[in-house]
């Protein structure tokens, strides 16, 4: 196992060396030319919505998908930070660029005080650990003076970024929406393919025998996670801006469950399969608005038949097929 971890370690530094693979290289390229052109084929607010929900996929897969954590509580950082952001660009008069990093601090806090407790348990235990932090969250939401009770925080002004750019119009804001989400991907790309990301998939795949070659695993685990809240905050502090709004859909159970929906649909374990599961799940919700309730039978039925036909995640699928990591 010593020698497994290194060789993993050495690949790694190898790659940081080389940079990443030219297969890898296209696809953020593509992901580039295709987040160029959507806002003039689609419409921008739908698009956005896309890329912060594919944004949250990828930051709930750094925990599951790489660190092995399954936790049900992602919602906790991704409304908090809504929350957060909307009320300091309304209230406080902040600038988008500070409403957004308030957010990010904010999720990035709850994650260090939540993980330090939760990363104590292992399994379905974690797992409930998490949803119940969420859910002090989500009824803190609904009782706290500042939050808007069930209305949530509307009119969220968008401001102008830097004092310079005004993201009134929905292709001004596109375009950093854009950035962030390429921004993150890219962040996360890194972290996955460093030592620290090596070390994250040997304590998923056999904790003991990292715990016996010296590693401090609580502490990994709990960067990872907070690392993750982080990130997942990111899209929801975005969103707000966004959409103007912060309200109790972001912080409810049911935001927890569609981001594991979103991963695990796309490929758990996989750089690029949150996004394609974003786009899924988005996607569906938006185009199948009309059929009210029959929405989440619908959403049930393709898991099913993901878990059946595509066990690894659709792009986990094609990864297999094409003999090379996605």
């Amino acid at each position: 196992m010593t020698a497994a971890i290194e060789t993993q370690s050495g690949i790694a530094a190898q790659q940081a060396r080389a940079g990443m693979p030219a297969h890898h290289a296209a696809i953020f390229i593509g992901l580039l030319a295709a987040g160029l052109v959507a806002p003039f084929l689609l419409y921008p607010v739908f698009v956005m919505k896309v890329l912060c929900f594919a944004l949250f996929a990828c930051a709930f897969n750094l925990l599951l998908g790489y660190g092995g954590l399954l936790s049900f509580g992602h919602a906790a950082y991704f409304g908090g930070a809504a929350y957060v952001s909307a009320h300091a660009a309304k209230v406080w008069g902040f600038p988008p660029e500070l409403a957004i990093l308030s957010g990010v601090v904010a999720s990035a806090i709850l994650g260090t005080v939540f993980g330090a407790l939760a990363i104590r348990r292992q399994g379905i235990y974690f797992a409930m650990v998490t949803l119940a932090f969420a859910q002090m969250v989500f009824f803190f939401s609904l009782q706290a003076p500042f939050t808007g009770g069930e209305d949530g925080i509307q009119a969220v002004p968008r401001g102008n970024l830097f004092g310079v750019l005004s993201l009134r119009s929905d292709f001004s804001l596109y375009f950093v929406v854009l950035a962030i989400f390429l921004g993150g991907l890219l962040l996360i790309y890194r972290i996955i393919h460093s030592p620290f990301g090596q070390v994250l998939k040997a304590i998923r795949e056999n904790e003991p025998r990292a715990i016996s070659l010296g590693y401090r695993t609580n502490r990994y685990k709990l960067a990872v996670f907070v690392l993750s809240a982080t990130l997942a905050g990111l899209a929801g502090a975005t969103k707000a801006i966004v959409f103007q709004l912060a309200s109790l859909t972001d912080v409810h159970w049911s935001m927890s469950g569609e981001v594991v929906l979103m991963t695990l649909i796309g490929g758990m374990g996989t750089v690029f399969g949150p996004i394609v599961g974003a786009a899924v799940i988005v996607t569906m919700q938006n185009y199948l608005a009309t059929m009210g309730a029959w929405v989440t039978v619908i959403q049930g039925c393709i898991f099913v038949i993901c878990v059946l036909l595509f066990r690894e995640g659709v792009v986990g699928v094609l990864a297999r097929w094409l003999k090379k990591p996605l």
